[in-house]
């Protein structure tokens, strides 16, 4: 099974979905973590130079087509990935990795192997409240 993380210091979980600079994907077999790699990640960043959808009062961050395409180029470099692990993302976001058969889950746990063994162990809870 692997599991990404959104970090920045190949550590710790980002704050920020779309701001994180990496995934750190952490492979486990048989309950342990066997392997970490690190890879880039698209992010605001990269999308700087391309048109911004105007924010519709009332719907929930990044729940427009345009977002949506953004979060699947996001969703490609862990297309092998059970879950994603994060400590807060846009509500587009969220809906787009489930489209992509990506399990987000939203954490207040901020160490990447403490955050992927409670998920392994089905004691993380996603925190839906923390979306945007």
């Amino acid at each position: 099974m692997k599991i990404a993380a959104i970090t920045d210091d190949g550590k710790t979980i980002s704050q920020h979905f779309g701001r994180a600079a990496y995934y750190l994907v952490s492979t486990v077999e048989d309950g342990q973590i066997v392997n970490r790699e690190l890879r880039e990640k698209m992010g605001h960043a990269h999308f700087a130079n391309q048109p911004h959808p105007e924010e519709q009062p009332g719907q929930p961050h990044g729940m427009d087509a345009v977002s949506h395409n953004k979060h699947l180029q996001m969703a490609e470099a862990i297309a092998d990935c059970e879950a994603l692990l994060c400590r807060g993302m846009g509500m587009g976001a969220y809906e787009s990795m489930k489209a992509c058969n990506i399990r987000p889950v939203v954490t207040d746990i901020a160490a990447i192997d403490e955050a992927v063994m409670a998920y392994v162990r089905g004691e993380i809870v996603d925190q839906v409240e923390r979306l945007h």
